[in-house]
């Protein structure tokens, strides 16, 4: 079975641990005859650096087409709510100050799972083209993938709309229906469009064992925090080559191998300055760094902050 990257740990550039994330609300519906969404809303860490992201994957078993579903996934962070959940408090009414104490920044992971049968009534039989969007609406792409997917201004108006409405009952679900309907034509249409090419501009990922290695890769990479690794040992590892491992990954993860890993040391140093109160020159021998200068430069062109500044908290 696919198993699409985690979007929060992608959005946060490290794996999250989520039961230690405080969950403020969920919804999980299904709306007959149509979209399976889920709404989760967390409470955002001060210290997280987070970048908005979705995601789509198409997960595609031959043998079991019952199973087959499309599906999109967001994370966006940054969004501050009241902590009465069904009225705002006088002190948001009367347009207080954003550091008032009643407003939580959140983090709010949110997905769509469209079904096989729900999304063939979009394309007619007899007027399938062979374009990738019919492909995949109709379930006749031959194999599993995800894609980052840009957020563009189009986008972030219906997931602040799915967000912040006020609908309930069948209404509701009138207003849920129809805006993953324009969610799945904005995010088609930034994705896919018509274009008659493979899922993946990189060929060779098409190959399910492929994007796996490139997967592995990018695990390895989180399990060696402290031990730089170089490309080419890299791809040893996993078995592919230097050029696929650089071109895969960049695909799939929207980064490059180097500033990945980059984020991903410069987080974990933020974590174990911050969080755990270590010095500097502990945090700069655990990441691998030659010299504390370094440690120093790198950490500050990454967070915009001296190592020694989250010391004093």
């Amino acid at each position: 079975m696919h198993q699409p990257p985690d979007i929060l740990s992608l959005a946060y550039k490290q794996p999250v641990m989520y039961d230690e994330l405080k969950l403020l609300q969920e919804k999980d519906r299904q709306i007959p005859g149509s979209v399976q969404y889920l709404i989760q809303r967390y409470r955002k860490n001060p210290q997280w650096s987070m970048d908005d992201l979705g995601m789509m994957t198409y997960h595609y078993q031959k043998n079991k087409t019952s199973e087959n579903f499309f599906e999109l996934r967001f994370c966006i962070a940054g969004n501050v709510y009241c902590k009465q959940k069904d009225a705002e408090c006088d002190a948001c009414r009367l347009n207080a100050s954003r550091y008032c104490q009643e407003r939580i920044e959140t983090v709010d992971v949110l997905s769509f799972r469209f079904s096989a049968v729900h999304l063939s009534q979009f394309v007619k039989p007899q007027q399938i083209t062979g374009t990738l969007t019919d492909n995949v609406l109709h379930f006749k792409h031959p194999s599993s993938f995800s894609k980052i997917l840009s957020l563009c201004s189009r986008i972030r108006m219906v997931l602040e709309a799915l967000l912040n409405h006020t609908y309930t009952d069948s209404l509701e679900n009138i207003f849920i229906n129809a805006q993953t309907q324009m969610l799945l034509l904005y995010s088609l249409e930034c994705m896919l469009g018509e274009k008659e090419v493979e899922a993946f501009q990189c060929k060779f990922l098409a190959n399910e064992d492929d994007r796996e290695k490139i997967t592995l890769a990018r695990k390895i990479l989180l399990d060696h925090i402290g031990e730089p690794l170089t490309i080419r040992e890299l791809s040893r590892k996993v078995a592919i080559n230097e050029c696929y491992l650089k071109k895969g990954f960049k695909e799939l993860f929207g980064t490059t191998i180097f500033d990945f890993y980059q984020s991903q040391r410069m987080e974990h140093a933020r974590y174990l300055l911050y969080e755990k109160g270590l010095s500097v020159t502990e945090v700069s021998i655990m990441l691998g760094y030659s010299s504390i200068s370094h440690f120093s430069t790198a950490f500050k062109k990454h967070t915009g902050l001296k190592p020694c500044e989250l010391l004093i908290h």
